[in-house]
């Protein structure tokens, strides 16, 4: 029986001179966080939002590749995209900030139709 595989992970962000800019950490790297512009936020990174979901997106295209590796199937191309929208007219709560709705599309490449659906359906199941 093998051990689990446990996973630490940390990032770290920091506020800046510029309000609402924020310096994000991760292990090495370094990445420039904007809020939004209706926030009186500069604007001009990426944002809180787009990283969130930037991250899901990240994760199914790699998984996708990880899960066609594990069924002995050819290993796609494969582009995700995730959108997500917040409607500040009908929030669910004041109190925080949620996504009314989230939709992923993929794109894969390098193989069929059948096997793409089957990669989706796996993906979906984790």
């Amino acid at each position: 029986m093998s051990e689990p595989d446990d996973h630490d992970y940390l990032v770290r962000s920091v506020s800046t001179g510029t309000f609402g800019r924020v310096l994000l950490n991760s292990r090495s790297h370094h990445l420039v966080v904007d809020g939004p512009a209706q926030n009186g936020c500069p604007g001009e990174a990426i944002t809180p939002a787009e990283l969130f979901l930037g991250g899901v997106a990240a994760c199914a295209a790699e998984l996708i590749q990880v899960i066609a590796r594990e069924k002995g199937m050819p290993v796609p191309e494969v582009e995700a995209e995730v959108g997500g929208t917040v409607d500040r007219a009908h929030e669910v709560r004041r109190d925080l900030t949620v996504f009314e709705s989230a939709t992923v599309r993929f794109a894969l490449r390098g193989i069929g139709a059948q096997d793409a659906s089957a990669l989706v359906e796996a993906f979906k199941g984790r």
